[in-house]
């Protein structure tokens, strides 16, 4: 077996990685691939997946320092001989909270590229001629077209989301910046904008029409993140003493319609600490996110089944944000399938695994009850009881939590009405403890709410609210369609578990349970 390596958690520097000996999945096919290709790209990932890293890599190869990829797939098939001029904006660092301070931040970049290519900064220039003017000056200077690398283009926009008027400034900024790659054409060899969030081509990059969205391609769906191949490969000397269906389970999952992969963050943190844990999660609460759900009335067990249509995912601006947008290009939910219609694809969004999904809806769980410290332990009885199979325990579990909500709460919350409150609030429970459920489950008469496999048994839920039909239907709807016999075959004890709720008392008011032995 290979000696263990160096990690490199938080090494966003290809140098860095290479020098120190560090782990590294060898990126350059892909890299090769997009240059070949063609010039310009965009490129949407999530956070902490990556994109500082490829960008990197990708400005070590134009500046032809061969001895940082010595045994890796580019350094027999790049032309050496050739080094190209390489401009590199980030706007990673910090938080900026007006258009004054873009501008300044901007200005102080471009002074940086200036200095570093060795070129002398025009004066009484706008921002947007200071660039135009470094693309023309690098271009003459070396005799070769210039390469522009955009790190975190969004982040601007995005730190300053809550504060429309801000974020709405800051996006008209960027855009007079980015503007200027379209009118300088001539003298760009290759250009890559990176971020998590992509903005309409009409608010930001107007009159940019050349880009190449890459974010769906099949072809990159790894060109961030690690492959299950890459781990059973590359950090092979870590594996052993940890569960690799369980790794599997808890990490992998994300896919942009082509090969899926792991969130890097999760695995090296992972590889570091030998205990399964919510890192990427716990790096960044989506505040924002999960109020804005709330604020729509969102029925938190659909989020892992969402169907939606290819503009949505490419929808998305300060005053126009999808709920399926936000959650897919933040990395809550990623592509789960997607079936062509002509001209449009449909997209059905899923939890990339174990962490999201159980990190999500704890944060969700919060946001419907308003009880964190309440709903923290209350998990923890709930695990206990599930195990014990003690049903009676559940729906006292249930009733007394749903009775503590203060009523000044269910006033003060327009979600609190909506219908499929009561069930979402179940179901954030179960998620929580990432369980293995399955929602919406079709069988050959019907769709079963919520089934759940834990412990070798199977637990088939069917939600019902009073008000809208007379009680004690919802464990007979379960009988009447027959929903076991599709878990029969697994040869477990199946439960059947009816619950109704009721707006009015806004409470658990039916819990019947009909047990089957295998």
């Amino acid at each position: 077996m290979t000696s263990r390596k160096k990690l490199p958690i938080g090494i966003q520097t290809f140098a860095k990685i290479r020098e120190e000996g560090c782990y590294y999945v060898d990126k350059t096919p892909q890299i090769l691939r997009l240059i070949e290709d063609g010039s310009h790209y965009f490129l949407s990932r999530p956070r902490r997946f990556g994109k500082s890293l490829l960008l990197d890599t990708i400005a070590e190869l134009f500046e032809g320092r061969r001895a940082l990829f010595t045994g890796l797939h580019a350094e027999p098939r790049w032309d050496w001989s050739r080094t190209f001029p390489v401009i590199r904006i980030s706007f990673s660092d910090g938080v900026l909270h007006s258009l004054a301070a873009l501008q300044q931040r901007i200005r102080l970049l471009l002074a940086d590229n200036y200095e570093r290519l060795g070129l002398e900064q025009p004066q009484g220039q706008d921002l947007p001629g200071l660039f135009a003017k470094l693309l023309q000056l690098a271009c003459a200077r070396g005799g070769q077209r210039v390469v522009v690398l955009v790190d975190e283009y969004d982040k601007p926009i995005l730190d300053n989301i809550t504060e429309p008027e801000v974020a709405r400034q800051m996006r008209d900024g960027l855009r007079d910046l980015y503007s200027v790659l379209k009118g300088q054409d001539a003298y760009i060899k290759f250009a890559l904008l990176t971020g998590v969030s992509k903005f309409s081509k009409v608010s930001l990059f107007s009159g940019l029409n050349n880009l190449r969205d890459i974010t769906v391609s099949a072809d990159y769906s790894a060109i961030c993140g690690y492959t299950d191949e890459d781990v059973d490969q590359v950090f092979a000397p870590e594996l052993p003493g940890l569960d690799r269906d369980e790794i599997r389970r808890w990490y992998n999952g994300y896919n942009w319609t082509g090969t899926s992969v792991y969130n890097p963050f999760d695995l090296l943190l992972l590889f570091q600490e030998r205990e399964f844990r919510s890192y990427w999660f716990e790096t960044g609460t989506p505040t924002f996110l999960v109020d804005l759900l709330m604020q729509r009335d969102t029925f938190t067990p659909e989020l892992g089944q969402w169907v939606t249509m290819d503009s949505l995912l490419s929808t998305f601006d300060v005053d126009e944000i999808s709920s399926e947008a936000l959650l897919f290009q933040s990395g809550y939910l990623t592509i789960g399938s997607q079936f062509k219609m002509g001209a449009r694809t449909e997209y059905t969004l899923k939890y990339p695994n174990q962490e999201v999904e159980a990190s999500l809806n704890g944060a969700l769980l919060q946001a419907l009850t308003a009880r964190s410290t309440e709903t923290a332990r209350q998990s923890g009885r709930l695990y206990r009881l599930l195990q014990a199979n003690d049903f009676a325990g559940l729906r006292a579990l249930f009733t007394a939590f749903f009775a503590s909500i203060p009523n000044d709460w269910y006033r003060s919350n327009r979600i609190a009405n909506y219908e499929g409150y009561y069930a979402s609030v179940f179901y954030s429970h179960f998620a929580a403890l990432g369980l293995d459920i399955r929602l919406e489950d079709v069988t050959n008469k019907g769709r079963i709410d919520m089934a759940v496999l834990f412990n070798g048994q199977v637990y088939l839920f069917e939600f019902k609210v009073v008000e809208d039909m007379p009680q004690g239907k919802a464990l007979q709807q379960i009988r009447d369609r027959g929903y076991a016999e599709k878990y029969r075959a697994r040869g477990e004890t199946i439960h059947l578990v009816g619950v109704e709720f009721s707006r009015e008392q806004r409470s658990v008011v039916g819990f019947e349970v009909e047990t089957l032995l295998s």
